[in-house]
Formats: structure tokens, C-alpha cells, sequence
């Protein structure tokens, strides 16, 4: 609860129809980073008169709240957790909408010399054996999973690293602060990095790796479980997010020229 308050409940309130129906969607500090549901929300209230709350948290804490009943859909990019989420019945299924990739960010001098990696272990392992700054969100988020399952892959575990790892609990942009601050490496989604305005001395260092694909989904809160959730506007919602206008308005989502997402909607799994 208390990374629920921290990592805010945001209310997108737009103004609108008097009769517009109301949800509770939760989603991630990356996906809210982005900007992109200020370009979605606004379409989506006029296209269904449907006003959508998010809540935004860690991937880990958007589950959470999904197993309790406390929203009625979420929007999470982490497919082990999504799988558990469905094998304990607190979802009704999941349905793949975009994906975008994650990218290893650092000092412009790059001490550690991750730029000429030839794969993200290899980056990862050379940040280890040079033993520099390296910021971690620490706060079970898909970004936080993900970054933790890299580790491994790479024969290196946090858990035993010394000072130079700092694991701050928090969401993306918050980390991506701290990392500015510090002049530190730091694993972040393409598309907060992308629309993070505290660069600094901060640069985009590594990328290309086919494991840094980073694939967001949405699942609708099993009514069975909770029969207060809103299941008909989840539905709804997630047709929207499978539309054409919803893919036009993802793919062409764009910063300095560069795409944030790609959406890859995929039927019911």
C-alpha cells in the first residue's frame, strides 16, 4: 500500500459526458512515462464514454491489486508474473497490445565500456567487473523482474555486489533521476527514457539485444473472483486497445522523430 500511495493513484478525470462509465485500469510507472495514455485516455473517453482511473505502480503492485479486486484490469509487461496471475484465477485472460524494447543507459564516457558490448549480458558484466554506479528500481516492476533475470543470465547476482549497486524502490522516473544525479548505468524502457527530460549527462549506450524485448499486455480482473469489478468495461476497453484507431495512435506515438511502441495486438491466450 505504501508503493501504492508513493507511486500515486492517478486519476485522469477528462472532462466529458455526464453519463460517462468509469474503471480502474492499473498500469505501469514505464507505460504512464511515456506519455502515451494522455494521447489514449482522452480518445477512448470520447469513442466509449468510458473514463478510465489509472493507477500507477510496478508491474509486481499492479497484480497485486488485480488478485485483490481493486481495479478491474491491468496493464503489465512481465509474462512469467501475468502467467502466474492467470494460473490463480484472478484473471480472465491476456491479450498482447504493444511492445517496445528495454535499453541500457549511462554516463556519456561510458567508464565501462558497455557501448561496444556484443550482448546485454556481456553489458551487464562489464558494469560489474568495472564496478560502476548502477541504479536498479529495486520495486518488483516488470522493468525491476526483468533487469534481475539479465543478472542471472550474466553468472552475477545483486544480492552480492557492493556499494556501486544502489536498488532505490522506485518507479522509472524516479529512477532515471537518481541515475542523472549519480551519473550512473541504468536499465530502462526505450519509451520513458525516450520522453525523460532530465537526461543530463545521460545517453543511450546499449541497445539491439532480441532478450531486451519488452512486451506489454493487458488483462481484465476475473469477475468469478471479484464480481464487483467492472468486467463488461474491461472488455470494452481492451477492444478498444486491439482497434485500428488504437494501433494508428500507438504506432505513430512518436518523440523527436523516434516510436515509442509498436502495437502487436494478438487474439485471446
Amino acid at each position: 500500500m505504501k508503493q501504492l500511495l508513493l507511486g500515486a493513484f492517478v486519476g485522469l478525470a477528462l472532462s466529458g459526458a455526464a453519463w460517462a462509465e468509469e474503471m480502474k485500469l492499473a498500469v505501469t510507472t514505464s507505460f504512464h512515462n511515456s506519455g502515451l495514455a494522455e494521447i489514449l485516455l482522452p480518445e477512448i473517453q470520447t469513442d466509449l464514454g468510458l473514463e478510465v482511473q489509472l493507477l500507477v505502480v510496478g508491474t509486481g503492485q499492479a497484480i497485486r491489486l488485480g488478485e485483490a479486486g481493486d481495479v478491474d484490469a491491468i496493464l503489465v509487461h512481465s509474462k512469467k508474473a501475468e502467467a502466474a496471475f492467470l494460473a490463480g484465477d484472478y484473471g480472465t485472460h491476456r491479450r498482447e497490445i504493444m511492445y517496445n524494447d528495454f535499453v541500457f543507459i549511462g554516463p556519456t564516457g561510458d567508464a565501462a565500456g558497455i557501448n561496444s558490448s556484443a550482448s546485454a549480458a556481456e553489458a551487464l558484466q562489464r558494469v560489474a567487473t568495472a564496478e560502476q554506479p548502477f541504479v536498479s528500481r529495486g520495486d518488483d516492476s516488470g522493468t525491476h523482474k526483468k533487469e534481475l533475470s539479465l543478472w542471472r543470465a550474466s553468472d552475477l547476482d545483486p544480492e552480492q555486489f557492493s556499494g556501486w549497486y544502489r536498488a532505490v524502490g522506485a518507479g522509472m522516473g524516479a529512477a532515471l533521476n537518481t541515475a542523472a544525479g549519480m551519473e550512473a548505468y541504468i536499465m530502462a524502457d526505450r519509451a520513458s527514457w525516450l520522453n525523460f527530460g532530465n537526461k543530463g549527462e545521460l545517453s543511450l549506450l546499449y541497445a539491439g539485444d532480441p532478450v531486451l524485448f519488452n512486451q506489454y499486455a493487458y488483462l481484465p480482473v476475473n469477475p468469478d473472483k471479484h464480481p464487483h469489478v467492472r468486467h463488461e468495461l474491461a472488455l470494452a476497453l481492451e477492444e478498444w486497445l486491439v482497434s485500428d484507431k488504437a494501433k494508428s495512435l500507438i504506432d505513430g506515438y512518436q518523440i523527436n522523430g523516434e516510436t515509442l511502441f509498436v502495437f502487436n495486438a494478438k487474439a485471446v491466450n
